[in-house]
């Protein structure tokens, strides 16, 4: 079973979901984080489906880990998840920047 591809599709999934959830059912600040988190998840799915078509499994499990701690911490907050959770969510971008450098890298030893 390929984890790595089920976890991108269910991450953009779920970020489908928390846009949707934030632009119909929440308040104005909750809508912006989830527009936020939603935005850089789906993006990151969409990457980590690009990096396993490129053989480059190391930073497509970045991706979909920092978006995880990223997005996830973000809408915790927008639930009303108490302050600690927010430093997670710059080790998630960390880790999302991570990939795309090791993305590079990858890519650059391939040339």
């Amino acid at each position: 079973m390929n984890w790595l591809g089920i976890l991108a599709a269910l991450s953009g999934a779920l970020a489908i979901g928390a846009g949707a959830f934030g632009a119909h059912g929440a308040s104005d600040h909750a809508a912006g984080l989830l527009k936020t988190g939603g935005q850089y998840q789906l993006v990151h799915a969409v990457a980590a489906l690009l990096a396993m078509q490129l053989g480059a499994r190391g930073p497509a499990w970045a991706f979909v880990i920092g978006a995880a701690l990223f997005a996830g911490s973000i809408y915790a907050l927008a639930e009303g998840a108490p302050r600690w959770v927010g430093p997670i969510t710059p080790v998630g971008g960390l880790v999302m920047i991570a990939g795309w450098a090791w993305l590079a890298w990858t890519l650059g030893r391939a040339v």
